[in-house]
Order: C-alpha cells, then structure tokens, then sequence
C-alpha cells in the first residue's frame, strides 16, 4: 500500500522504516529536508513541499501525521485539507485532544475529506517491537488502512475504538494509568533506597527479581532495570518531569464524568511538584505551624537542621539506616 507519512521526529521516521521493511511504498514530507533525505536513503519517495507531497500519493490518498501538538498538527491538517480530494483520509497520530479530532472531522467532512486519530504507543522501540495503536473514525476507513495498521503493531496491538476522537480517548486514558504506574515505581524504590537492606541488593537486582514472577512485572520495570544499569543511583539525572497532556486531559475528563482517578491524579501533580524549588505551599505550612505552635522556621540561605527535635517537639519516627541487622 502506498501511504504518506508528515513528521519524521523520533516516532514519524520509525514508522516509516517499519512500513518501508514490509514492502509499504512510503512517501514522506518534513519541514527539515535533511530527515527526507535520510528516509529516501533507506527507500522512502521524498518530497520537498506538501504539493508534491500530495502529488506523489495514490487515489485514494492516506496521510498520516505525526507532528508535534498544537500549531504544527492544525497548520498541516488545515493545509493538507486545502490539497486533498474527496474520499482522502488524513490520519492524525499524534498525541491529540480527542475533542480537537471531533472538531476537525467535521471541517473537513465539508470537503469529503475523511479525517481519523490514531493513539500510538511504542515510543523509541517501536521500529523493534511494532506500535500499539488505538484508531477512531469511521469503520470503513479502518478497514482501508488496516493493512498499514497490521504491519505498523505486534500481533493483537492495534485496535478500531469507535468513531472519531475515540482512539485518542482511548490512547488518553492509557497515558494516564502510565503516570500512576511510573509514579508507584519511583516511590516504591525511593522507599527500598532508603531503607537499612539497601547495602544488601542493588536496585537494578531488584527490578530484574520483580521482572521474573511478579505480580508487578512489566516493560516499564524493564526499562527502569536498564536504567539503573547505566546509572545505579539515577546520579546523573535531575528529578524534573515533563508532561505531555494526556493526564490532564484524564483527570479533567473524570472531573466531567463524576469518576475517582487519584492515583492518576496524584502522578500528575507530582511531575508539577518535580519543577518547583522551593515550593510555595511548603512555605504555607512552615508558616502555619510557627503560627499556631510557635515552630521554628529556616529563612532563605540559613542551614536546615535535618535531624534532631526543638525543645517541646516529638521527632517523627524515621529509620536508622545505620542500624546493626541480624546476621
């Protein structure tokens, strides 16, 4: 099938190598000529403006984008909808507002244009392992792109999830339980660091241990066993987290619904808390205890007593990290 991808980042080139290697005919469009370039060297028809781009495509025509959120996505899709024919299908597979996929399907069904969204996961391993891709739009056009789709994901990862926005509904939701499962590994190992045992096992041996039987297996466990590999302490990374919408959307989209999502809810505001230095509402609470128990506070610059309890305090329990363990 001949098919055309818009974006050539991480995601967009990988795809099109995947499709190239089943025997796909790929022609590939990026604002950056020279990551054309590399794709025509591995066999992709490169084209240099989106004219050609569209050109260059078969009736009926299937672009498939992968640009980045925002103003990239709605530049691209408002100029591919200006250049298409009836009967066309854009798909958007970037990591989109399922509400911006209902609103663009509609403009461009004026023009008989189809529109779908594809929720992709894989990230970087997807040349490897194939991409699990969650697909709204209409039936029909799944149908018709199902052989890019077949050979674009592992067997059993792809699947039709109902009519526009519905792919990206879905694809939402899986970024949401994503954050809370990433955030119950790093408290969960930041308790294992810090505890007395810590001397007797590395962090990597424990995630490999829980990657072979547990209950709590999987591929992000794999991934963390990697990185703990290259950098057994994480010493070499700083602890600020990016988010790239998805959980808000969840947590905003459970707020509409009436559902509980505090797990996801929580992740998302720690990646926020991970960007902040000294935290505002830390400060609110230091200034409310002097003011209720006349608890001291540290000023800016002045060193912080970490251990030991103020005259009337009770010093919470803590672990001795330095106690003697039976033998």
């Amino acid at each position: 099938m001949r098919i055309g991808i818009v974006g050539l980042g991480r995601m967009g080139m990988n795809m099109a190598r995947r499709l190239l290697n089943y025997g796909h005919e790929v022609v590939v469009y990026n604002r950056t000529y020279a990551k054309t370039e590399e794709a025509m060297k591995e066999g992709a028809i490169g084209t240099k403006t989106l004219e050609e781009f569209v050109e260059k495509l078969s009736p009926r025509r299937v672009a498939w984008l992968m640009l980045p959120l925002g103003d990239p996505t709605e530049t691209h899709v408002k100029r591919l909808g200006e250049l298409l024919e009836p009967g066309d299908i854009i798909v958007n597979g970037a990591n989109d507002y399922y509400k911006n996929d209902i609103r663009r399907a509609e403009e461009l069904s004026k023009k008989g244009i189809h529109y779908m969204d594809a929720g992709v996961s894989g990230g970087i391993w997807g040349l490897k392992i194939g991409y699990c891709t969650m697909v709204g739009g209409e039936k029909e056009d799944f149908d018709y792109i199902e052989p890019v789709l077949k050979d674009l994901a592992p067997e059993g990862g792809y699947l039709y999830c109902g009519p526009v926005g519905a792919g990206h509904f879905v694809k939402m939701v899986h970024n949401g339980i994503e954050y809370a499962i990433m955030e119950a590994y790093g408290e969960g190992f930041e308790v294992l660091k810090a505890s007395p045992y810590s001397k007797y096992f590395t962090l990597k041996d424990v995630a490999h241990l829980w990657n072979n039987g547990s209950v709590i297996r999987s591929w992000l466990l794999e991934l963390l066993e990697n990185a703990f590999a290259k950098d057994p302490e994480l010493e070499g990374i700083q602890g600020y987290v990016e988010d790239s919408g998805e959980a808000r959307w969840t947590v905003q989209e459970a707020v509409d619904l009436g559902v509980s999502v505090t797990g996801i809810a929580h992740a998302l505001f720690k990646r926020f808390e991970s960007r902040q230095e000294d935290v505002f509402s830390n400060k609110v609470l230091a200034a409310l205890r002097r003011e209720f128990g006349g608890h001291r506070v540290y000023r800016k610059g002045e060193e912080v007593r970490k251990k030991g309890a103020g005259a009337g305090q009770v010093e919470a329990a803590k672990p001795d990290t330095n106690i003697e363990l039976p033998k």
